[in-house]
């Protein structure tokens, strides 16, 4: 897992995930960092990548971390995922 600030200071959330996007110089395109299962994103722009994670996090974490028994055991408060996105130094992107 990620060891993220963000994380440490929402311990009341018992859902916490992190992505963040890491630049990969070899093959010019920002490279997913995550701790969701089955997340992997790789994009030229920052923006398609924050297309991509937006499209596919919450569907890989209710699909790869809750389980059917999670619906009926728990409350849905603490089903509720929280994702924290981390966005690389703008002197990255600009690259």
């Amino acid at each position: 897992m990620i060891e993220h600030a963000a994380v440490r200071e929402h311990p009341v959330s018992k859902r916490n995930f992190v992505v963040k996007a890491v630049w990969d110089d070899e093959a010019k395109v920002f490279c997913s960092e995550s701790d969701i299962v089955g997340l992997h994103i790789e994009a030229a722009t920052i923006e398609e990548f924050e297309k991509a994670m937006h499209d596919n996090a919450l569907g890989l974490i209710l699909e790869n971390h809750i389980k059917p028994s999670d619906l009926v055991k728990k409350r849905i408060k603490d089903l509720i995922p929280m994702v924290f996105w981390e966005r690389p130094a703008q002197s990255i992107a600009a690259e």
